[in-house]
């Protein structure tokens, strides 16, 4: 379902039509609840997460001042809900990994520098396509630090604009991209090691 008709949804439920409302929620809670279980880690989490998150936005609906930017509203409240959920779980990590631990090995002589990226070429596009490879980017992604995590989700996989992902996190338009580039860097290595080794094993 495309920005319109999230935005055609949006100004049903504003004028009060019942009907959009099980579409709404149709559409929205396993996007939510993605988002979620990416940020919290843990399944149970998410699951209270989507449900709090739906329930705080059809309280507040009438306060949507902008239907075509439902999307972004309705993620900043599930951050919102995320973060108050994270605070209370058991699942919370006890330290937040630094993001170098991620970032690909460099080489290089002064401003030479430049990264070590595996050979794709050997692979056919089926391999590239397994189900295996979209495991090791979800591993990858659910492995940053939660404020590139946060980044990248919203960015690649919501399609929220730049503008719209910093309003959501509540941060400078700038840390978006500085943040969302740094995290592609970070998936990219991860990505990396994976293939090196399906090419080493194809021999």
């Amino acid at each position: 379902m495309n920005q319109d008709h999230e935005t055609t949804l949006a100004r049903e439920l504003l004028a009060g039509r019942p009907e959009a409302f099980d579409r709404f929620v149709e559409h929205f809670r396993s996007k939510i609840f993605q988002y979620s279980w990416m940020m919290c880690g843990h399944r149970d989490d998410a699951e209270e997460v989507a449900q709090d998150t739906l329930l705080k936005v059809f309280e507040n609906f009438d306060q949507l001042r902008e239907p075509e930017r439902v999307r972004a509203w309705v993620f900043r409240i599930a951050k919102n809900a995320c973060l108050m959920k994270r605070r209370r779980s058991i699942f919370a990590p006890a330290q937040e990994l630094s993001l170098d631990e991620f970032l690909p090995t460099m080489e290089g002589d002064g401003e030479q520098v430049k990264l070590q990226i595996a050979d794709w070429s050997n692979l056919p596009v089926d391999h590239l396509l397994r189900r295996e490879l979209q495991e090791v980017v979800r591993e990858a992604i659910a492995g940053l630090p939660e404020i590139y995590r946060a980044v990248i989700l919203l960015r690649d996989m919501e399609g929220l604009s730049t503008e719209e992902t910093a309003q959501v996190l509540e941060i400078r338009e700038d840390a978006v991209k500085t943040r969302l580039h740094r995290a592609r860097l970070a998936i990219r290595q991860k990505l990396d090691d994976y293939l090196r080794h399906a090419v080493a094993a194809r021999g």
